[in-house]
């Protein structure tokens, strides 16, 4: 990447940097499409959710260790072992989310849990104003205030529906994956795939004294092998990689494909409809990420002004 001295505008990017740039937007934006499949895969598998759990943790560690083991050779060991609390509490987050992700699947529509756990970074933000003192600007707290409300309709749908149930373990997918954020703010060397795959390890053994491993049918297994190895797995290399190469801001906004996309799926292949309310919500949370997330890019991306 091309650097600048403090104080002075930014350089144009060269043709490296803007092939990086064109190379990261098309990994995290494939990670996205492959997470917003979620959904829909689980709604063609019969197996019970602590089983899903299980066979999913499974495959997707083993998809994410082997990739370690390739793109790290001899240092992937270390890496697990240099990670120390804060990949652990990492991976603990992860472990969280991905299970309350399948069950919830049970419980509401692929609509809700998406749109909750989208509201991840306004957590963080708040977070790490309380626990890390970090200033939020004031354009951050009014999209908090949207999408605070937005999920107010949403749910107020969902308790007439009778599925409040699912939409609380969304919320608890989006505090895990904000406490997570905050984490790695907090502790940068904490690697993002190793505590992925750590999280898929703990997960599965959580679930495995619950889940009913053996039986279980092929075809449900081919498709917890996509659930794990492919939804899980795959999109996780995908957004590791990419997100390395372009702003942290524009790989949020790529991300927002996944809450978009999702619901999409389900309602094509299976008719789930979210209902009204649901939908308005919805569109409020995805249009105060949006534009927040349009914001913090431009924040970032203003060239400073020469000193006087």
């Amino acid at each position: 990447m091309t650097s600048t001295l403090p104080g002075t505008p930014s350089a144009m990017p060269s043709v490296a940097d803007r092939g990086a740039r064109q190379r990261g937007v098309l990994l995290v934006a494939a990670a996205a499409i492959c997470w917003s499949s979620g959904g829909s895969i689980a709604r063609m598998i019969e197996a019970d959710p602590w089983t899903t759990v299980f066979w999913r943790s499974v495959f997707g560690a083993a998809a994410l260790f082997a990739f370690i083991l390739w793109r790290d050779r001899g240092r992937a060991l270390a890496l697990f072992r240099d990670m120390g609390w804060p990949g652990i509490a990492v991976a603990v987050c992860f472990a969280t989310a991905s299970t309350c992700f399948v069950y919830a699947l049970n419980l509401t529509t692929v609509a809700n849990i998406l749109i909750i756990q989208s509201v991840a970074p306004f957590l963080a933000a708040v977070l790490g104003r309380l626990l890390l003192d970090e200033r939020v600007r004031p354009q951050g707290w009014i999209a908090i205030l949207a999408a605070l409300a937005g999920i107010v309709i949403m749910v107020s749908d969902s308790v007439q529906r009778g599925s409040f149930m699912g939409d609380l373990l969304a919320g608890i997918i989006a505090l895990a994956f904000s406490s997570a954020i905050v984490i790695v703010r907090r502790h940068s060397e904490v690697r993002m795939t190793p505590a992925a795959c750590l999280a898929a390890v703990l997960a599965g053994l959580v679930a495995l004294p619950l889940a009913t491993p053996l039986d279980v049918s092929a075809q449900d297994l081919g498709f917890l092998a996509l659930f794990g190895a492919g939804q899980l797995g795959i999109g996780m290399v995908l957004f590791t990689t990419g997100a390395r190469l372009i702003p942290a801001a524009e790989a949020g906004l790529l991300s927002v494909l996944e809450t978009i996309l999702g619901p999409i799926w389900v309602w094509l292949f299976f008719a789930e409809n979210p209902g009204e309310r649901a939908i308005l919500g919805g569109l409020i949370v995805l249009a105060a990420l949006i534009v927040h997330t349009l914001l913090d890019l431009w924040h970032q991306q203003r060239p400073v002004p020469p000193p006087a």
